[in-house]
């Protein structure tokens, strides 16, 4: 698999249809009636709101792979790199000829479709689906759940985002890709289940790293009893977490989306040809682990109440009334010795004056600015300008 081959070509199968992370049911039904009739389609069910929840089957192989996304009406990354995975299936590519021949793949996009269309996180009965397993209360839980059942898949793969606030250990990178073979148990114990898992993660991980060094990490594999992935695993589904953290200028996370392909993909293929078999756990493991050592913005070298220190500000992000945009609340997040982390924009603040107050824990209001000119303002905490 050569990840530089396929992103030259990449234009040649991305869904240029959803270009954002704020599309719609309404925008996805029509790309899915669409596909040809190597695609099977069939509606699961329905959402709190009436929604379709479906299914879309390609393959003929032996060995069944579930992929489902956006549990998380606001994590529409994966959803992207499915419609994105939809499209290259239609080439004649070998890879696309092995995955057919050895696998069959089950689909569901945008399992919450009722959080998409508010771009929260939450389905209509302000439930996360992803902590729904035990009680099943909300429909698209059920559906899920039914789903595998019925199918009974050997792999899965569980499509999520995370906050950009992520980093990977000892790089002071974000984490624009994290994987996770979940755990079945709280004593994250390792059985054949989750050991595949593992390896496949393994072969992805060394692809992957090659054209995205230092940004990938693995996410905190805490047991989570309620959870769908950590439940799938339990019952003998080999599942594979995905989640999609930040880049630098990539808000809409567009190529986020292209690497999140890739990581599927390099998954499937790892499937389909069992080279998993030849990996070793050990490699998982050496994986970086996530923590959280990068801010959104930090200045250095500030002076305040007559020490100097470095400030770190990070944004909380909020759905506009449309759910087709958000609005950002910036607020002081640590002051003092930050020596140890990054941030997507760092400001050196030496030789510069500071208008208004900056307190910690507290939304930011204030303006830095050198020689006369405002570099960086906020204002009751909304970004007002930046350099």
């Amino acid at each position: 698999m050569s990840i530089p081959s396929i992103f030259s070509n990449y234009s040649t199968f991305e869904e240029k249809a959803l270009n954002n992370r704020f599309f719609k049911h309404e925008d996805i039904v029509p790309l899915i009636n669409q596909l040809p009739a190597e695609f099977t389609i069939e509606q699961l069910g329905s959402s709190v709101k009436g929604k379709s929840i479906n299914a879309v089957k390609w393959g003929n192989g032996k060995t069944r792979v579930m992929l489902w996304s956006q549990m998380h009406g606001d994590e529409a990354t994966g959803t992207m790199a499915l419609f994105d995975l939809f499209n290259f299936l239609q080439q004649g590519h070998e890879m696309v000829r092995l995955i057919n021949e050895k696998c069959e793949l089950l689909f569901i996009p945008m399992v919450n479709p009722d959080g998409a269309a508010r771009f929260t996180r939450r389905n209509a009965q302000q439930i996360d689906i992803n902590r729904d397993f035990i009680q099943t209360v909300s429909p698209e839980a059920k559906i899920l759940k039914q789903t595998r059942n019925n199918f009974e898949p050997h792999f899965g793969f569980n499509l999520h985002d995370q906050v950009t606030l992520w980093s990977v250990d000892e790089t002071l990178k974000p984490a624009t890709l994290s994987y996770l073979a979940p755990a079945f148990n709280k004593a994250l114990a390792v059985n054949d289940a989750r050991k595949n898992a593992m390896l496949v993660i393994a072969d992805m991980f060394k692809e992957l790293n090659q054209v995205l060094p230092n940004q990938i990490g693995l996410f905190n594999d805490e047991y989570e009893p309620r959870a769908f992935g950590d439940n799938f695993q339990n019952a003998g589904t080999s599942t594979i977490l995905i989640e999609a953290g930040g880049y630098q200028d990539d808000p809409e996370k567009q190529q986020i989306r292209k690497y999140y392909f890739a990581s599927i993909l390099s998954g499937l293929l790892s499937i389909a040809s069992k080279s998993y078999e030849q990996q070793h756990t050990e490699n998982y493991f050496a994986i970086p682990q996530n923590n959280k050592q990068i801010f959104h913005l930090m200045i250095n070298n500030l002076i305040l109440d007559g020490i100097k220190v470095s400030v770190g500000i990070n944004y909380e992000e909020y759905p506009n009334s449309d759910g087709r945009s958000t609005y950002k609340t910036y607020s002081i997040q640590d002051i003092g010795d930050l020596s140890f982390c990054d941030a997507y924009k760092v400001y050196d603040a030496h030789n510069c004056q500071l208008r208004g107050n900056i307190l910690f824990n507290k939304t930011a209001d204030f303006e830095l600015l050198t020689e006369g000119q405002i570099i960086l303002a906020f204002k009751n905490g909304e970004l007002l300008q930046k350099h």
